[in-house]
């Protein structure tokens, strides 16, 4: 805090003296009010912040000017010592006799918000969620102490260029891709909304906010590639055996977690009388029940009975899977960087999409929380299904 006084010469008034205002300085934030002492312009020393001894009054006015630096001071430092976010009104306010009402600050806000959701782990919420949270809280603690170099800032403060400025501090400093950025931000506003429902903040800085569209292109295995990769020798049994999961997965659309987790008892018969893979999704705690084509089931029964009790396929760790995959990529002459999840693209696309499998269907199979997230990531997809059609129309007509 920088306390200044200063002079007005434009204000003189009958008796030839102007008023003494003092300035105090936050973050730089100003703060001016009138002292209620008057003085002489010529007998005001600038650079000594007093009034110069040659004028009656001088003890009693520099006196006066002593205890109101020496209040803001203490103001000041009344506010440091209790570490909640303030500024220049808050020492204004003390300085007056004023209470400061309690105002809770973004980072003080984001822990009473972790806190509450660490209690539905478990129950509501994932662990990897709320580990989400956490991760948010750490880069908004980071920006704030860059950008306006203290802990933390009030609420009250939140304008829209603070989630502009917050945005780009992402983008450079953490060198986020958008996807990333627009999930980091979708979990501040949920804090946001916590604060508002709480009645910490009476106003919405995200209201006009508009996240940026990512489009990403859906990277899948054409049916050409995927029936060679299904037919390629491998000599090398563990290389075999992740070319078993991946193809597995490409018929299923099963997540790495939910691949490796499978067991006998998620195998059920249906009502058609033929096998049906039946769990729970855990990212979205949502049960699917994905149908044994052909394909994945010679798969399961290759591996039936040699397997440690209630396995059914082969496990690896992820990082062990996408690198093996890599060398079966280059043994297929695939050109792409094969990785666990382009299986899961692949079941969406060139086995359900493009085998005209309504988008509906596409999004139940794949145990999408909502359709609106199918569409949006097979959005493209669809798309070669219209021209297909066009052109199969425009051949008939």
């Amino acid at each position: 805090m920088k306390t200044l006084f200063l002079i007005q010469n434009s204000k003189l008034n009958k008796r030839g003296t102007t008023p003494i205002r003092c300035r105090i300085t936050i973050d730089k934030t100003r703060k001016e009010f009138s002292t209620g002492i008057f003085v002489h312009p010529e007998y005001w020393d600038k650079e000594k912040q007093k009034v110069l001894d040659e004028t009656e009054n001088s003890k009693m006015a520099n006196s006066q000017l002593s205890l109101i630096k020496q209040k803001l001071d203490q103001a000041f430092l009344m506010l440091q010592i209790q570490g909640n976010p303030f500024d220049v009104e808050d020492v204004y306010k003390i300085y007056c006799g004023e209470d400061t009402k309690k105002e809770m600050g973004v980072i003080a806000v984001y822990v009473e918000h972790n806190n509450y959701y660490k209690k539905l782990v478990g129950k509501d919420l994932k662990e990897v969620s709320w580990q989400k949270f956490e991760n948010t809280k750490g880069h908004l603690q980071d920006f704030i102490k860059r950008k306006y170099k203290q802990n933390d800032i009030k609420l009250s403060k939140l304008k829209f260029q603070f989630i502009k400025d917050f945005e780009y501090y992402l983008r450079t400093e953490q060198n986020m891709q958008q996807s990333t950025i627009n999930k980091t931000l979708q979990r501040f506003k949920k804090m946001i909304n916590f604060a508002i429902a709480h009645e910490y903040l009476n106003r919405n800085p995200f209201l006009m906010h508009k996240p940026k569209a990512v489009k990403k292109e859906i990277i899948y295995l054409t049916k050409t590639e995927l029936e060679h990769l299904e037919n390629k020798v491998i000599e090398n049994k563990r290389v075999d055996e992740i070319r078993d999961c991946f193809v597995f997965c490409c018929y299923t659309g099963l997540a790495f977690k939910e691949m490796s987790n499978l067991r006998k008892e998620h195998i059920v018969q249906g009502k058609d009388g033929k096998n049906w893979i039946r769990f729970k999704r855990q990212k979205t705690d949502k049960a699917i029940s994905v149908p044994l084509l052909p394909m994945p089931q010679k798969i399961l029964n290759r591996y039936n009975g040699i397997l440690p009790e209630g396995k059914v396929l082969p496990s690896k760790t992820n990082a062990h899977f996408n690198a093996y995959l890599k060398e079966i990529a280059d043994l297929c002459k695939i050109n792409i960087n094969l990785t666990h999840h382009i299986a899961r693209k692949t079941f969406a696309t060139t086995i359900l999409l493009l085998n005209d499998v309504p988008i509906e269907v596409v999004s139940k199979l794949l145990g999408h929380s909502r359709i609106g997230i199918t569409q949006a990531h097979y959005g493209q997809v669809l798309q070669e299904n219209v021209d297909r059609e066009i052109n199969r129309i425009a051949k008939i007509i």
